[in-house]
């Protein structure tokens, strides 16, 4: 099993190297050169299977023989260990053929710890296997930064630093990252949005020298590692709703695509899925973009699911690859365009190969609201604003396709993480669980950063070699 670039410039890797790489050096992002097929009794059989074992059977066929069955299943069964359901990723009911999908029972509160703990010991295992040492960066709106630094923290064998816009995460999420106090982590608070944090980890990769001076490792959803990881839940749920035997179709809330293409990467490998429904707030770049077939950046506003605060969807340039029947120098002219000009166009076959798999739809910060409220009301079921959005758009898209098919709702967050939010649409305020319980009190340790590339990169380099010294 070979990786290769969406850019297309650059020489195949095998699961290990595409691991420690993250993002290719043409700028590109990697996929695998085929996606191995999973048969309809094979999928069927994974009803009543534990997670663990779905998720080896499913990330198994792409590492190429790299990692012993052993060492695999010691890594994926000590993933989920602490994840406070025996499920790992239940599904809950909440109308006719309405369900979310859980994905918040891991330590951090959100679907970001299903990819990120397997993922550190993946890691982890390839570091040590090479006797190497990396420095872990990442970008985050909220999740992922706190998902990543519970997961790496205290690792021997990685320093990381974690982007984030300052003042534009919930109260929770920032505390997750400041709070933590390990001397291998390391928040930093940017002044300005997402987009800013994660061009400046683009920026990081691009800088050849420095990144392997550093010996740089992405855990965003760059890191296919981290998009492999998320398409197990994809079919545990289907399987427990029927699959094969029955098409299911899936809402994600989304911003940065990642979540949303595992589930693309599930269908590819043989999974029923009718449709994939994009749900996205008032930051609407890409129901924009399947609906006009201009894909055109806009300015990032400020709501209340902040994780989906983002106008530059990485992920989307995967799906690119694929609609141009993967065409690297096709979307590399495509980058180009959105470098020179914040805009591209979709050409019109490509479009329709899109639009083949995918709806979406934007939900405003009033619809948001009162889903979460209707959801009180009507269900005694408190969801996140995130996983509201994704809620406001399955009952979109069962306007739109009719109600045949079992719509899940991808549940990416804990109502916990957001109490201003719920407590405003519902009276309610939710408690942090209890191994979260004392998260106010801790004292926080961040650095604040101007959005400045060349300050940022002093920054790392300073503190990787002050760890370097004082290990």
């Amino acid at each position: 099993m070979k990786y290769i670039s969406t850019r297309g410039e650059t020489a195949p890797l095998s699961f290990t190297q595409t691991l420690i790489a993250g993002l290719a050096p043409d700028g590109g992002l990697y996929l695998p050169e085929a996606y191995p097929q999973l048969g309809r009794d094979e999928i069927a059989g994974f009803s009543g299977k534990s997670y663990a074992e779905v998720a080896e059977a499913v990330i198994a066929p792409y590492l190429g023989g790299e990692i012993a069955p052993p060492a695999l299943r010691a890594m994926i069964e000590g993933a989920y260990q602490g994840f406070r359901h025996p499920a790992v990723a239940p599904l809950v009911q909440l109308d006719a053929n309405l369900f979310t999908l859980e994905l918040f029972h891991g330590p951090t509160l959100a679907f970001k710890d299903l990819a990120m703990q397997p993922l550190a010991r993946l890691v982890d295992h390839a570091l040590k296997a090479r006797g190497q040492r990396a420095t872990i960066i990442g970008a985050t709106s909220g999740d992922t930064g706190a998902a990543a630094i519970e997961a790496f923290s205290g690792l021997s064998q990685v320093d990381v630093f974690i982007l984030y816009p300052h003042g534009r995460v919930s109260d929770v999420q920032r505390r997750q990252m400041t709070t933590v106090g390990a001397a291998n982590v390391h928040a930093i608070a940017i002044q300005g949005s997402f987009d800013d944090a994660q061009a400046a980890i683009k920026a990081l990769f691009a800088n050849r020298a420095l990144r392997e001076k550093l010996n740089l490792c992405g855990v965003n959803s760059i890191n296919w590692a981290r998009i492999l990881a998320q398409t197990v839940y994809y079919f545990t749920s289907a399987a427990a709703l029927g699959a094969p035997y029955r098409p299911v179709s899936f809402v994600t809330p989304t911003g940065n695509f990642g979540d949303i293409f595992a589930g693309f990467i599930a269908k590819r490998m043989g999974l029923p899925i009718e449709r994939l429904v994009i749900a996205s707030n008032a930051n609407d770049i890409l129901p924009r973009a399947l609906a006009s077939g201009t894909y055109a950046l806009g300015e990032v506003q400020a709501t209340q699911s902040p994780s989906m605060d983002i106008q530059v969807s990485s992920n989307f340039e995967r799906l690119l690859f694929e609609a141009y029947g993967r065409d690297g120098a096709a979307v590399r002219a495509k980058m180009a365009g959105l470098a020179q000009s914040r805009a591209f166009d979709i050409d019109a076959a490509a479009l329709a190969a899109i639009r083949a798999d995918f709806d979406a739809f934007s939900v405003s910060e009033p619809q948001t609201s009162a889903e979460i409220a209707r959801l009180w009301r009507e269900a005694r079921y408190l969801a996140d604003p995130h996983t509201a959005v994704g809620l406001s758009a399955a009952r979109r898209e069962a306007e739109l396709r009719g109600t045949r098919t079992p719509l899940v709702v991808l549940g990416t967050a804990h109502a916990a993480k957001f109490p201003d939010a719920i407590e405003a649409a519902t009276g309610v305020r939710p408690a942090l669980p209890p191994h979260l319980a004392g998260l106010y009190e801790k004292p926080e340790h961040f650095s604040l950063l101007p959005n400045d590339q060349g300050e940022i990169e002093r920054f790392i380099c300073d503190a990787v070699l002050r760890q370097k010294v004082a290990s």
